[in-house]
């Protein structure tokens, strides 16, 4: 039988998303000891030999879900592009601004996935965006032969959603980390983790790595 690997995704985990950081797109519950239990697991996990990932919104200045890019729109209007609602957010994460910075040491992670790029197409997913336009992430965990992956991020209901169910199409066993994920919207939050359990996501409260273990083999660098 194949050894089961393990890796980590941090979703998002960028300064416009943070409270503590002022973020032009901050999330509740996003302070400062929402940020440090992230930055203290994170460190944990890459101590006990996990490989970590972190996907980082890397936007231009006119993307397509930026509210200024339509003229006379408001933030959180909904409009329809090719047969698609497309909500309206915030300019966010811009190319090379400080608010597009990470809230993690660089040093743990084995890579930054960039996502959100392209600026005729959302991208929620840390794995493609709204046009099926694929990230390096699916191919970095398979070079290392992870199949069971643990996630936490930002935010619950919209990009870590949609990294999770992604990650569960493409055949990986998937752990959300609740206590180091935090969403928009309360009810938007709970369906979502709804939908995540009803697709075979183990929803964990906190990181345990004794729970990990016995779930997966540690994968060994």
């Amino acid at each position: 039988m194949p050894e089961e690997k393990t890796a980590v995704i941090v979703v998002d985990f960028q300064r416009d998303f943070i409270q503590v950081t002022e973020g032009a797109l901050a999330v509740p519950g996003t302070d400062q000891g929402f940020v440090q239990r992230v930055q203290e697991s994170t460190q944990m996990l890459k101590r006990a030999g996990l490989p970590v990932f972190a996907t980082q919104d890397w936007h231009p200045p006119d993307h397509v879900s930026f509210f200024t890019t339509h003229k006379g729109k408001k933030p959180f209007d909904v409009i329809f592009l090719r047969e698609r609602q497309q909500l309206l957010w915030p300019p966010h994460c811009v190319q090379g601004t400080e608010g597009a910075a990470l809230m993690i040491d660089e040093r743990l992670l084995d890579a930054i996935v960039r996502k959100g790029t392209a600026v005729d197409f959302d991208s929620y997913s840390g794995f493609q965006d709204e046009g099926g336009h694929r990230t390096e992430l699916h191919g970095l965990l398979q070079e290392r032969e992870i199949s069971r992956i643990v996630v936490y991020g930002i935010a619950t209901d919209y990009c870590v959603r949609a990294t999770v169910l992604d990650a569960v199409d493409l055949g990986y066993q998937v752990m959300l980390v609740k206590s180091l994920t935090r969403g928009v919207d309360p009810k938007t939050t709970l369906a979502a983790l709804e939908e995540m359990e009803q697709r075979g996501i183990i929803l964990s409260n906190e990181v345990d790595l004794q729970e990990i273990r016995s779930w997966g083999s540690i994968s060994k660098r």
